[in-house]
């Protein structure tokens, strides 16, 4: 934008029911451009979206303006848009005899667990909304804009964000580093007040064109470096998309944290704790590194240990060093400079990595809840596995059943009753025509789905969970039909009955 942070309110109003009048909407987009254009859109390529945008409608003008950032004749943008209140506002700009788009705005589905989808849009710098900054070139500025400064818009990473967050009713929610304000456009669907704070000066005015521009009044911004502008404030949910790129310098704002190896995704769990409400969660995409002669699940241990905190990490994936520079000189746009300026740059990222002994870098999310329990529950995970999407009402589910585990010991394990989790299938492995199998196995196909080998006694249990006998009772019942000791049993099956609740095959009974 080159005018106001936020144009007038009754601009800004007219604006939004151009858009709405016209469908464009992520719905209207997609019946417009059809699944093949869309997803190629998604890719960054626009070619199939330019043939199916050829007829002149409103909607296709749009679609030309922001999404392919094409230059459209003025009387056609007139017949979509106010425009001379865009071109006082700043979204458009004269280019010749016609008008181009000083900014990208994507229609997005704002979508949360328990809610209608509602129309929306996200505000980002032109070139930036889908794939990084790599498709902009390999200077040091775009379009006036100098490149460290760039403002994306709705990525993968954002998209994997916004489906892990926990939505229920919340006070207060922190959007820490907001960019140009995906997260905090989720929030303020279920929080009474949402601050989005980030160090980019350009990423909270982004911030607040896209939540203004989607009718959202009740979010505040603020200027700062990780939990600095909010120091004192607790919150019920923090989400971060941080800069967690492990960088050989600081060349941009939106990925490279400015600190040492992983050393702002350890900032962000270390300062959590300080500003969560009780019962408050912290969740957020980090990169941490995987060093020669360190097990990682201890590196990432080290980060919670004393913060009070419970926690689950997952990593999703691990590149090796190689792998790891490649993808983010790319997305820097380093390999459409000169060759040997690309070898070179690529040269000091695998330097700095071999000087701190680093051998790979692991990628997931983490999540952090303000359980008051006096041994928190830390639980570390490689799962490169498919899961289902969105993943937040599953982890809010995990966390509540931690606090069930951590409250029952042995006996009050068989005293609960519980039922099977919706969708647990079983699978017996073994050579055909065997009288029994070798193995019977249990599979979640929902969450995080898992799978897990299991006895003859624990299938039995499982498929006994309807929540009408004590888990004890089924146990001394399963004794009787395998003439097995009851007690020995009852000794036995707890173990395997944490397992099977910690990781969501049953549910008990709570209440």
């Amino acid at each position: 934008m080159t005018k106001s942070p936020v144009p007038d309110p009754t601009r800004l109003a007219a604006f939004r029911e151009a858009l709405l009048a016209a469908q464009y909407t992520a719905d209207g987009c997609l019946d417009l451009l059809g699944p093949t254009a869309y997803a190629a859109l998604a890719r960054s390529e626009t070619v199939p979206a330019l043939r199916a945008t050829r007829g002149g409608s409103p909607i296709e003008t749009l679609v030309r303006l922001f999404l392919l950032q094409e230059t459209v004749p003025e009387a056609a943008a007139a017949a979509a848009l106010p425009v001379d209140d865009c071109l006082v506002d700043g979204w458009l700009v004269r280019d010749g005899d016609g008008v181009r788009a000083t900014v990208d705005v994507r229609p997005y589905a704002n979508e949360v667990a328990g809610l209608p989808s509602a129309d929306a849009w996200v505000v980002s710098d032109l070139g930036c909304a889908v794939g990084g900054a790599g498709g902009i070139g390999s200077g040091e500025s775009s379009g006036g804009v100098a490149r460290k400064d760039l403002v994306l818009g709705v990525g993968g990473a954002s998209t994997t964000l916004a489906n892990l967050a926990v939505r229920r009713p919340a006070r207060a929610v922190l959007d820490l580093g907001a960019g140009s304000g995906v997260q905090a456009l989720h929030a303020a669907r279920h929080a009474q007040q949402v601050t989005a704070t980030d160090l980019n000066p350009r990423a909270l005015q982004f911030s607040r064109l896209t939540l203004a521009l989607s009718g959202f009044d009740h979010v505040d911004t603020a200027e700062g470096s990780l939990f600095e502008p909010v120091a004192g404030r607790r919150f019920d949910l923090i989400v971060s998309n941080p800069p967690f790129v492990i960088s050989p310098d600081s060349r941009f704002v939106y990925r490279d944290g400015g600190m040492a190896g992983d050393d702002l995704c350890r900032s962000i769990v270390r300062g959590a704790a300080a500003h969560l409400e009780p019962g408050g969660y912290c969740q957020l995409l980090a990169n941490w590194q995987h060093v020669k002669g360190e097990d990682w699940h201890e590196r990432l241990a080290g980060w919670v240990a004393g913060t009070g905190l419970d926690a689950w990490v997952v990593q999703r994936q691990v590149q090796d060093i190689a792998e790891y520079a490649e993808l983010w000189l790319r997305d820097g746009g380093d390999h459409l400079g000169r060759g040997a300026d690309y070898r070179a740059r690529y040269g000091e990222w695998l330097d700095a990595f071999e000087a701190a002994g680093v051998e790979g870098v692991g990628f997931g999310w983490i999540t952090l809840r303000a359980g008051g329990a006096a041994e928190p529950t830390v639980r570390i995970e490689d799962w490169p596995h498919p899961v289902e999407q969105p993943l937040g009402p599953h982890i809010e589910e995990w966390f509540a059943r931690q606090d069930f585990l951590r409250a029952h010991d042995d006996a009050a394990l068989l005293s609960a009753r519980y039922v099977l989790a919706d969708e647990v299938v079983q699978e017996q492995i073994g050579a055909p025509g065997a009288e029994d199998p070798e193995h019977v196995i249990l599979r979640h196909n929902r969450g995080m789905r898992r799978a897990t080998k299991v006895d003859t006694v624990a299938a039995g249990f499982v498929g006994a969970c309807d929540g009408t006998l004590a888990a004890g009772d089924i146990v001394d019942a399963i004794a009787q039909l395998l003439d097995e000791e009851r007690v020995v049993l009852r000794d036995r099956v707890p173990e395997s009955l944490r397992l099977l609740t910690e990781q969501g095959f049953v549910a008990p009974i709570v209440g």
